[in-house]
This record gives structure tokens, sequence and C-alpha cells, in this order.
């Protein structure tokens, strides 16, 4: 009885202590999720020895191939290793709730001080160094995952074009660029998982839904948290076709400060969507948007984590990943073509624009929200309201 006892003393001693880590690098962790991956491999296996190599690596496979934001899902997996369900439950709470109340009160000010001179002078240099991010993240994702395949290349560019022509992510072009790399690759008779095979038929789905608009809120972002891949950008093109053209909830100049503000905080990008449901629908919108859009991630880890052995071994999942991936890059890139049009008005906002990417490009990375905040100082002096 004492050893057991002790036992549980123990289990729940280090799930304080995980639970203190996640709140840690999710109110400090800035540089996006492949940053993000490393300092919980940094810490988890190398310092603290809580993980081990190979739980890490898996870990960093299933957020590859599932579906939502890399850093939270690894996160969620790293804690569903240390401590099942609950772990997983206290590592996911405590890495998006720092940035999740940071972005209330960012939304509140917005709000309050949107109209004002030094607000719209502020946003007006951030939005243009929010379009060179973006176009930065296309890059490093193009890199990473399309490599010399020739198909992937392919689908790349049709999902590219399809985004930045039709203003908006076409479901369909998703699933055919999954289904492609699968059928001509993935010749494997085991089955696919239900939750990898549907996931682009649920935002559809779930957009369609009528009702109340905090229900609305919930199914769409519920939705839309499964079309992203790697990086958080990959639900912007997607949001900015729902958000702006379908629902009107926001204009196109708030839709851009809305990824702004995602990144000025720290953590997952996706946490934008909490800024859009509180414009909409104020506190309790940026609750259920973001309870929408995590919970989706949440539920996937903790159902498919027991039995990814399986699932990573199968050829066919891996081929529609890969292809949706690409598809969702080229979205990315769609996406900073459609917002770059909205953004990029002057010579002025080009110039913040190009200086921003090119210091994103040299060897000695200056920090992302450094880089931000600097651009809207500079929207603050040109616009004389600083």
């Amino acid at each position: 009885m004492e050893r057991l006892d002790a036992a549980a003393i123990e289990g729940r001693r280090g799930l304080r202590a995980l639970l203190l880590y996640f709140l840690r690098l999710g109110t400090l962790g800035f540089g996006g999720p492949i940053a993000l991956a490393g300092h919980m491999e940094q810490e988890l296996v190398e310092q603290r020895g809580w993980i081990s190599a190979q739980e890490y690596k898996e870990g960093l496979a299933f957020a590859q191939l599932a579906p939502g934001p890399l850093a939270a899902q690894l996160a969620i997996y790293l804690g569903w290793v240390r401590g099942r369900v609950l772990g997983a439950t206290l590592a996911g709470m405590a890495f998006v709730a720092p940035s999740f109340l940071m972005v209330l009160v960012l939304s509140e000010l917005y709000v309050r001080f949107g109209g004002l001179p030094w607000m719209q002078g502020l946003f007006y240099g951030i939005g243009a160094a929010v379009i060179a991010i973006i176009a930065r993240s296309a890059l490093k994702l193009v890199r990473m995952t399309l490599g010399r395949d020739h198909l992937l290349w392919i689908l790349f560019a049709v999902s590219a074009v399809v985004t930045a022509w039709t203003e908006s992510e076409i479901i369909w072009v998703f699933l055919v660029c999954g289904l492609v790399p699968m059928l001509l690759r993935g010749r494997q008779t085991t089955p696919a998982t239900p939750a990898l095979a549907l996931l682009p038929v649920a935002p559809g789905i779930a957009a369609g839904l009528g009702g109340p608009v905090l229900w609305k809120i919930l199914t769409y972002f519920a939705g839309a948290s499964l079309f992203v891949f790697g990086s958080g950008l990959a639900i912007v093109p997607f949001l900015y076709g729902g958000v702006v053209q379908r629902f009107h909830w926001l204009t196109e100049r708030q839709f851009i400060d809305a990824v702004a503000v995602s990144m000025i905080t720290p953590g997952p990008v996706v946490i934008t969507v909490a800024f859009i449901g509180y414009l909409v629908a104020g506190l309790a919108g940026a609750a259920v948007a973001a309870i929408g859009v995590f919970l989706p991630v949440y539920l996937i880890t903790i159902f498919l984590a027991p039995h990814f052995h399986r699932v990573a071994k199968n050829r066919q999942v891996k081929a529609f990943v890969d292809g949706v991936t690409a598809a969702a890059t080229g979205a990315i890139a769609g996406a900073a073509v459609i917002l770059g049009r909205r953004a990029l008005t002057d010579v002025p906002t080009i110039l913040i624009a190009l200086l921003t990417l090119v210091l994103l490009l040299v060897p000695k990375k200056i920090p992302e929200p450094v880089l931000i905040l600097a651009a809207g100082i500079v929207g603050l002096v040109l616009k004389g309201t600083w």
C-alpha cells in the first residue's frame, strides 16, 4: 500500500512538473513550430530525461502525419506518453492557455482602440511584415516537404494557383491532392484510419452548418483545424475564405490584423482564431473558437496515439498526407499572394515587406516578434502617429 501511495505521489509530482513546463513554453515559446519542437527535445529528452529519444521521434512523426498544428500536437502527444489522457489534457491546456490569454488582452485593446490613428499606424506596418513572414514560411515548407519530388511540386503549384485565383481554399482540391499520390504510390491493402481518411470532408460539413453564431463558430473552426499540417499558417487561406468571404465576420484589413496578432504572441499560430472569435462574439466567441480549433487535435491524439505504430507503417496514409501537405504548402503560398494584394498598398508597405523578408532569410535570424514590432514602429512613424 505504501509503495502504491508513493508511486501515486510521484506520478502527481511528475504531472505537476509537466504542467509547469508547458506553461512556461507556452508563455515564452517564440520562433514557430520547428523551434518549439526543438525546445521540447532539448529540455524533455536531453536535459530532464522525462521522454526517451524514441518516444520523441514517434511523437514528432505523429505530429507530422496527423492534422493539427505541429507544436501543439507534439505537446499533447508527449503529455500522453508521460501521463496518458490526463497528461495529454494538462500538456495541451498549459501550452495553449498563455497565448490564448495574451490574445484576449490584445483583442480587447484592438476593439477599444482600433479606430484610433496610432493603432491603425501600428498595424499598417505590421500587416506588411506579416506578408513577408507568410512568404518565408511557404519557402521553408517547400524545402522541407517537397524536395525533388516532381509529383508533389505539381500538386503544390495547382493548389497555389487555385487558392490565389479563387481567393479561397477548395476542399476537393485538397482531397484530390491527397488521393493522387495515395493511388499512385500507396499500393498497400491495409485501410487508412478513419480519422485521416475523412480529413478533407469534415471542414465542408462544418462550414455548412447553420444555427446560432456560437455554434457556427465552433463547427467552422473545428473543421478548419483539420486543414493544418505542420505550420499553423496552413489554416490562414482556409480561414480567409470562410471568415471574410463566406460569413463576412471580418473585413480584409481585420483578418490581416488577426494573423498579425497571432504572430506577436508565443505559442501556436492557430490561436488567431481566438482573436477572430472575440471580434465576432466577444469573450464567448474567443473561447468557443479556441475550443473548436484545438478539440479535434486533442481527440485525434488521444484516440490514435495508442495505435500509432500500425498507422505509421501504412503507406497509403503517408502518401495521402504527403499530398495534402503539398496542397497546404501551396495554399499558404496562394494566401501570401491574396493577402499581399490587400496589405501591400503603396511603396512604404512594399519596402517593409521586402526588408522583413531579407532579414528573415539572413543566416543570423532575427526573431519574428522583434521584426513585427519593429515594422509596427515604422508604421507609426510613417503615419505620423508616433
